[in-house]
């Protein structure tokens, strides 16, 4: 028969209640722990990465810009009349002198124009040549009439100035004395009015000489302009050079049969051994672009020194515009209108911390990157002050030291985790 313990069951009922509260505990405890961890850092591909060294030492600040040589040189042509195009000559390419013919123009009306202008032109030079061989013979015959007053004056003068002695030497009578001193009054009022008349016929013939003189000077001008715009219907280069198309604007060609209007450019003609690099600068680096700069001109065939010698006034679909010139030779091959790469030299830092710029990294801003720790295997978000930037290197103001290594490729899709794994390691080149 069994016997009752009730001593063994109150011990049991403890066991399982302590037993319980140490699960309770554990899982509690390990509950809480679990919500304190922070989540597994990502892991990014190390060998997409790209990653360089923050150094200390000089920096040359420098503005970058892609561009075109463009000839120093450049001259349109553009057509003097309205005409049609009968013949082309040249096309693009040909080398050129100043008397070269491109084209050749016509326009019957200007020719019948020229003709007119010319028979009225040679019609007043007729007329004025006429007028001052009459003005001239006129003249002649006044200065033919006060020479014989004169003639009579001097004689008279002469006449009287005897009988006058004579008379005061008491030898000769008065009334002839009387007789020649009038005659002598009256050939200088007589010389006097034919100077008069002569002066004033003179002064006529100036007055309408010059009148005709103006009249042919206006038909000359006229034939000239005529003349000129019939030469150049004749449609010359103008100077030493390269045709570099013949065309109103750079890919609109002239064609044969054409008509043109008045001032419309014909051809562009340039000389190819003055050639210079444009080329187009971002506007908010722009402000520090100064006359003078040095400068290097990638060619793609080699680099080629020179310096800054304009800049525009204004900005266009975010660029300015920039000139430099050349002052070194360019390499065999170059060209108008090549593409290149030009590079300003701005300003040369001492001794400060810079990296290559970043994918992300904007002169004088604050950005966030991953510094690369545990020889590339691990990332960490770091913040950092940015000061002056130039074509491939930026400086550092704040937020890493010298030697420090920094991720520099696109990593905004991490832009929400703090820390970051690589794998394979990342290389800092």
């Amino acid at each position: 028969m069994d016997i009752a313990r009730p001593d063994q069951s109150r011990k049991r009922r403890i066991k399982r209640i302590i037993l319980g509260a140490v699960v309770v505990l554990v899982i509690g405890g390990v509950t809480l722990g679990l919500s304190r961890l922070r989540p597994a850092a990502p892991t990014a591909d190390g060998s997409t990465v790209y990653a360089g060294a923050v150094t200390r030492g000089n920096m040359m600040i420098e503005v970058h810009g892609l561009g075109t040589l463009v000839p120093e040189d450049i001259h349109w042509i553009p057509a003097q009349s309205a005409a049609k195009v009968e013949r082309i000559l040249l096309r693009s390419g040909a080398k050129v002198t100043p008397t070269s013919v491109i084209m050749e123009l016509s326009d019957p009306q200007l020719e019948s124009d020229a003709a007119a202008a010319e028979f009225t032109y040679k019609e007043a030079q007729a007329d004025y040549e006429n007028l001052k061989a009459s003005m001239d013979s006129q003249l002649a015959a006044l200065k033919v009439e006060v020479a014989g007053v004169q003639g009579a004056f001097n004689v008279d003068s002469m006449t009287y100035e005897l009988y006058r002695q004579e008379f005061a030497l008491g030898v000769g009578p008065k009334v002839t004395m009387d007789t020649y001193k009038m005659k002598r009054d009256q050939d200088e009022n007589q010389l006097n009015f034919e100077n008069q008349k002569l002066n004033v016929f003179a002064d006529s013939a100036k007055a309408q000489l010059q009148s005709q003189n103006e009249k042919v000077s206006a038909a000359k001008g006229l034939y000239d302009l005529k003349k000129g715009q019939l030469d150049a219907l004749h449609v010359k280069a103008g100077i030493n050079g390269v045709v570099e198309c013949v065309c109103s604007v750079v890919g609109t060609d002239i064609a044969e049969g054409q008509q043109v209007t008045l001032g419309l450019n014909l051809a562009r003609v340039a000389d190819p051994s003055k050639l210079k690099a444009t080329i187009q600068v971002p506007e908010t680096q722009a402000k520090d672009v100064q006359m003078l700069q040095k400068a290097t001109v990638d060619t793609r065939n080699g680099m080629v020194a020179g310096h800054v010698t304009r800049e525009d006034a204004a900005a266009i679909n975010g660029t300015v515009a920039v000139d430099i010139t050349l002052d070194e030779k360019l390499p065999e091959g170059a060209r108008a209108d090549q593409s290149v790469d030009g590079t300003v030299e701005i300003q040369n830092l001492t001794n400060v911390l810079y990296i290559p710029v970043p994918v992300h990294g904007e002169p004088n801003s604050n950005i966030t990157l991953f510094k690369v720790l545990n020889q590339g295997s691990d990332g960490e978000r770091v913040q950092v002050r940015l000061g002056k930037g130039s074509v491939n290197n930026i400086e550092v103001l704040g937020g890493l030291r010298e030697g420090d290594q920094v991720v520099l490729s696109d990593m905004s899709i991490y832009d929400n985790v703090d820390g970051i794994q690589f794998s394979p390691r990342v290389q800092v080149r």
